[in-house]
């Protein structure tokens, strides 16, 4: 029987809460100080808030991340935005808001951080004499194209960059907001530079609209993959995180319809709870499905070694036991059936090329 997390602080009544998944702002990691809120029996009907989302600006000095982590398949990414508004209650990069002094809560999907400068910076990094080209990851953390993007226009400054410069880019993302970029992504496919990864964790609206609040629907979703093939994209299906006990049940379904939606190759991977996330997702449970909370919790914790989480290179994307293996087992079954064992193209780093600027002398030959 797993342990519990630990019950988080009640949320504050005054607010109004209106498509989120988290449902109060528990301190991070980092702070030393809790907030609660206490009735005082003054509080009337007419006090109440509707929450709404913040946007801050951040001036970033550099925009492509390092990583040497084994586990992964690149060594660089961007993050136009921190925070995602689409509110995903399981997603692992809510605890990164602490390092902001801000809630993995309420604060991640409702104070959101964005990077209009990141176009410009890029440019300025993909300039530099010495860098050596690869592809570039967007989207593993937050969602490039959450619904900030239709305003903001980040995510499209940076592909424009990225197809001036022939560079090859790996995009994953759950956001409708793509296909207004279907005129850069075509043409970036033709010279092989752009894979999309689109994410599909259940085919059921209900549970869609309780676990992803602000995403586009699972039909939609569908609708992305289409339409990208039918321009040429590579598309791949990320099957992720599958959750033991209640979505793990719909994999084949997920794989078959997005195969039929055009996907060419498919990724999974099984929940995992880090830092902040596992209570959040533990108080989500209870408000949304209490009746089966515990024995959501117990299946996640017999893929991680009786643990919500496991860290550890090499199992954290996969999980571990009799469990985990069986899951395994049928997703590579089903890739074999549908033919997403089969890995997309590799990108084109053999085009890269600064364009010139103005002034600049052009080669004689």
């Amino acid at each position: 029987m797993t342990e519990l997390p630990l019950i988080l602080p009640p949320a504050d009544p005054r607010t109004r809460l209106k498509a989120r998944g988290a449902a109060s702002r528990p301190a991070g990691r980092f702070e030393p100080y809790e907030r609660l809120w206490e009735p005082d029996g003054w509080d009337l009907p007419e006090d109440e808030v509707l929450l709404r989302t913040e946007v801050s600006i951040e001036h970033p000095r550099s925009i492509i991340t390092r990583n040497d982590s084994p586990d992964l398949a690149f060594d660089r990414s961007i993050n136009p935005y921190r925070g995602c508004e689409h509110g995903c209650i399981y997603c692992f990069a809510r605890p990164s808001h602490g390092y902001l002094g801000l809630s993995a809560g309420l604060d991640f999907e409702t104070r959101l951080v964005a990077k209009p400068e990141a176009p410009a910076v890029l440019e300025r990094e993909l300039r530099r004499k010495g860098y050596q080209v690869a592809p570039i990851a967007i989207g593993t953390s937050t969602d490039p194209y959450q619904p900030i993007e239709s305003k903001m226009g980040v995510m499209r400054g940076l592909l424009e960059v990225l197809d001036a410069f022939n560079h090859p880019v790996a995009i994953t993302t759950r956001g409708a907001g793509i296909l207004r970029d279907l005129d850069l992504l075509a043409g970036m496919a033709e010279r092989g530079l752009v894979h999309v990864g689109v994410s599909l964790t259940t085919l059921d609206d209900e549970l869609a609209r309780k676990m992803e609040p602000r995403a586009p629907a699972p039909r939609t979703r569908l609708r992305m993959m289409r339409e990208l093939s039918r321009a040429g994209v590579p598309v791949r299906v990320m099957a992720a995180p599958i959750i033991p006990g209640l979505t793990d049940h719909a994999l084949e379904a997920i794989l078959t319809e997005a195969r039929r939606a055009g996907a060419q190759a498919a990724a999974m991977i099984p929940l995992r709870l880090p830092n902040e996330v596992a209570p959040l997702f533990a108080d989500w449970l209870q408000r949304q499905y209490p009746a089966r909370a515990e024995r959501v919790l117990n299946a996640i914790a017999a893929f991680r070694g009786g643990r919500l989480n496991d860290p550890r290179f090499g199992s954290r994307m996969t999980g571990e036991g009799t469990e985990a293996e069986l899951l395994a087992q049928r997703y590579a079954l089903s890739c074999r059936r549908l033919g997403f064992d089969r890995p997309l193209p590799a990108l084109d780093v053999t085009r890269f090329a600064p364009p010139p600027r103005a002034g600049d002398q052009l080669e004689l030959f």
